[in-house]
């Protein structure tokens, strides 16, 4: 039993092996959330632009994500932390933009 809780905090007190040159984690966990912030900064989602604004006077963020071609498809969304999503047909959401609802089917 001894030999085991020895062997179990020897593994926990591995040395973290660096991923890459001028890695700033210290543990695989802090790796593993770098490397998650490393993908989230690109602002190339494919049809769309991502926009992040962080407002430190007040805590808070806004998100924006604008089509690279807008048309009936292809809209731009806005965001913060309250966690509404806006919509506008054309031009970049705001925050004084339409809440995004469901389109409803007509007839029937």
């Amino acid at each position: 039993m001894a030999l085991a809780l020895v062997v179990v905090l020897a593994a926990a007190q591995a040395a973290y092996q660096p991923k890459f040159k001028g890695d700033p984690a210290r543990s695989d966990s802090e790796a593993a959330a770098l490397g998650y912030t490393r993908r989230m900064a690109s602002t190339d989602r494919g049809d769309y632009t991502v926009k992040f604004r962080a407002h430190k006077d007040k805590d808070t963020f806004e998100i924006t994500m604008s089509p690279k071609q807008e048309d009936a498809t292809h809209r731009s969304f806005f965001s913060d932390e309250q966690g509404k999503i806006r919509a506008e047909e054309q031009g970049e959401a705001s925050e004084n933009s339409p809440v995004l609802k469901a389109d409803t089917e007509s007839g029937g």
